[in-house]
């Protein structure tokens, strides 16, 4: 593993700008913007203040609405079309500068998306705008259902002026430069595309036809902002349509994208960035870990032979990056996945000029700090739980599961308490790890105790259940687990709690984090012998993850999985049931998951709801919806359809799932016996691992 990070840490140069070092933030939407602010919202300055604050090389805000409303479509954007949006932008810029970052301003402009983007408001009338009458069809992960209306050229020509406009803007409000955004499947994209580019006028046909509107826009940038104002391009070095049929020698690839780059450095742009595009497949292209869950979209042999799948995510891009550096003599950027370790590997291997991240720096800011203070142990690890992409069609703001700060309008630091107190936190699950962390850092005494022998609490479980990849639930463990012993928590692990011993510590506060009980949905035959319940799974599960972990045991099932038959009947098609249908669907089983309701998906992260649906139909899996009356029977499960029809879905083994419900009753024995007494978590309120968390960065940050 890398010890030193000397060429990560260096100082770069795109075009007139000095960064501090090789670490870059993307320009990602985080939402936390309006289209009616004209002053900039709390949110954004505390996130983008904590990047600065934080040592990143330079950092890229994210696009605001370049063309109002076509290029937007959803409300939680910044604008920038008018002169009367340039204060609150400069607002932002001071934030950043008042750190000493350099910070540059994305566009990007969604023309060709569908509109609505998902169910939700339209932002517009009429239909979508592109380079031609262009669309998939076959691609719900994807958002070109729609058919564009092709773009005139008179129109074309006043686009190129909107983003000039723009850019303008932006100098004048005080950024150092532009990225635009050229990459995913956006309008310029579009163009860029000999798919969705079937012109054949002087935007159409050759490659330098249909480059001519990114490299206008370079061009009139660097001519009318002038030399002193930086311009990257954002670009995609393949498009892949083969899984969803499209063929790909119809789609750019990487010989095309080797001549692009070329042309936008001759345009004026002064650094590249690269990453690929999977049609289809939206996230996977920026998040390429996503390209693989819950498995990847083709078999490895159907990838393009440049694009390095070996990590399944990290360095996804590095061959791609490495080959148009080849081809130009500006910076280029490598972003996917990236970690400080690969970063600087890739830097001295001579691959890239600068390092981009996103998630990485949303789970923790201070992530450049600690890499140059040698404290890469006290990095907070990012889950690749996409938790911060969650609902992005819909605009919501953003959150991370472990950076609870992130999407807050609060200071991301944690002050020093005036007074110290003594901690007592109940449970060492992710809300008690979470809340005896922050109140550690903070100056607390902090007695962690919790009745098992192993901190994590069902976290083990989940990472079992969930697999090690694209999420990284042992990491986030091994964290907490370090942290407890820096920050001199005192653990007392195998003894449970009760009044008598908590009072025996003479805590000023107790934090109750015992989480939440394991249940077992009220359907008739659950006792059966061909059922197999959570708090079973749990207690049959538990020895064997105390003993080699959930990586080894993830191996091990997969090759033998006692007690669950060839045919699985699955209750219940929340997260739970979804996740234990994903489980063992891919390790053979036959699965069906029967939910009672019209939906499935309650507490599943939207984009991983559609891979997983997409992905269900392929392993097999049958979703049965509006399933009434269910009962467990010696075949398998009964229920009654909307119709009235009554179906047995043959099952050798079933298994109910359900939340967990809440456990109150330590944290109303401790009322009135401690000074104060708090409880948070499942034992508060059954919900998501991010709420847990959330709910314990909040009650030790007041303490």
């Amino acid at each position: 593993m890398t010890t030193t990070f000397d060429r990560l840490l260096e100082p770069g140069r795109i075009g007139p700008v000095t960064t501090r070092n090789r670490m870059i933030k993307t320009g990602a939407c985080t939402c936390f913007s309006h289209r009616d602010d004209v002053h900039m919202s709390e949110k954004a300055k505390a996130f983008y203040g904590a990047l600065a604050r934080g040592g990143v090389g330079l950092v890229i805000v994210e696009s605001p609405i370049v063309d109002f409303p076509m290029a937007h479509r959803w409300k939680e954007r910044y604008r920038i079309d008018e002169d009367r949006f340039v204060p609150g932008m400069t607002e932002l810029v001071d934030t950043i500068h008042g750190y000493g970052c350099p910070t540059f301003l994305q566009f990007w402009h969604d023309g060709p998306w569908q509109s609505p983007l998902l169910p939700g408001p339209v932002m517009f009338e009429g239909p979508p705008i592109g380079a031609s009458p262009v669309n998939i069809l076959n691609a719900p992960n994807d958002f070109h259902r729609d058919v564009p209306r092709e773009l005139t050229i008179p129109e074309i020509e006043d686009l190129v002026q909107k983003y000039v406009n723009a850019a303008l803007r932006a100098q004048k409000a005080g950024f150092d430069g532009v990225d635009i955004n050229a990459a995913s499947s956006h309008l310029l994209h579009n163009f860029l595309s000999p798919f969705f580019n079937r012109r054949e006028d002087a935007y159409g046909g050759t490659i330098e036809k249909r480059a001519r509107l990114t490299t206008d826009i370079v061009r009139e940038i660097k001519r009318l902002a002038g030399p002193d104002f930086a311009v990257i391009v954002l670009m995609n070095a393949v498009e892949v349509g083969n899984a969803v049929g499209l063929d790909d020698s119809k789609c750019l690839d990487y010989k095309q994208a080797l001549q692009l780059a070329p042309l936008f450095e001759k345009a004026g742009a002064d650094a590249i960035q690269v990453r690929n595009h999977w049609l289809g497949y939206h996230v996977g292209g920026f998040a390429p870990d996503y390209l693989f869950y819950p498995e990847a979209p083709v078999p490895i042999d159907r990838f393009p032979k440049e694009y390095n799948w070996r990590m399944q995510g990290p360095g996804a891009n590095v061959n791609y990056t490495a080959g148009i550096k080849a081809t130009v003599n500006i910076p280029v950027i490598m972003v996917g996945r990236m970690d400080p370790e690969l970063g600087e590997k890739y830097l001295e291997e001579g691959k890239a000029d600068f390092i981009a991240m996103t998630r990485r720096l949303q789970a923790d800011p201070e992530l450049p700090n600690k890499v140059a203070a040698g404290k890469l142990d006290d990095v907070t690890p990012c889950m690749g739980c996409g938790h911060c992409l969650d609902r992005m069609g819909l605009g919501a703001s953003r959150t991370c599961r472990i950076n609870a700060a992130f999407g807050t309008e609060e200071d991301y630091r944690l002050t020093k308490t005036p007074v110290r107190k003594k901690v007592v936190v109940v449970g060492g699950g992710p809300a008690g790890l979470e809340a005896a962390r922050v109140a550690a850092t903070r100056g607390h005494e902090v007695i962690l105790i919790d009745k098992s022998r192993h901190l994590g609490g069902l976290m083990p479980l989940a990472a079992l259940v969930k697999g090690s990849k694209p999420e990284d639930l042992p990491t986030m463990l091994d964290f907490y687990e370090r942290q407890m012993k820096k920050l001199g928590v005192e653990t007392k692990l195998g003894k449970p709690a009760d009044v008598a011993s908590i009072k025996a510590l003479a805590p000023d506060v107790v934090i109750v984090a015992t989480g939440g009980k394991l249940t077992v949905p009220d359907v008739p035959g659950v006792g059966g012998p061909n059922v197999v319940t959570a708090p079973q799974l749990h207690g049959r599960v538990k020895p064997f993850l105390n003993l080699v972990g959930p990586e080894v045991l993830d191996r091990l099932t997969r090759i033998w999985l006692p007690s669950v038959g060839k045919r699985v009947a699955v209750i219940g098609g929340g997260f739970q049931g979804l996740e234990v249908a994903e489980f063992l669907a891919k390790r053979g089983r036959k699965v069906t998951v029967l939910e009672p309701s019209a939906h499935v998906g309650e507490g599943v992260i939207d984009f991983r709801l559609g891979l997983l649906e997409d992905w269900f139909p392929r392993k097999g899996v049958d979703i049965i919806t509006n399933a009434g009356d269910m009962k467990v029977t010696t075949q398998g499960v009964s229920y009654t359809s909307p119709d009235g029809k009554r179906t047995t879905v043959e099952a050798d083994t079933v298994i109910p799932t359900a939340p967990v419900t809440p456990d109150t009753s330590l944290v109303t024995s401790l009322q009135g016996v401690v000074p104060e007494v708090y409880a948070i978590g499942d034992c508060r309120e059954a919900g998501l691992m991010i709420d847990a968390i959330a709910a314990g960065w909040r009650v030790a940050k007041q303490i």
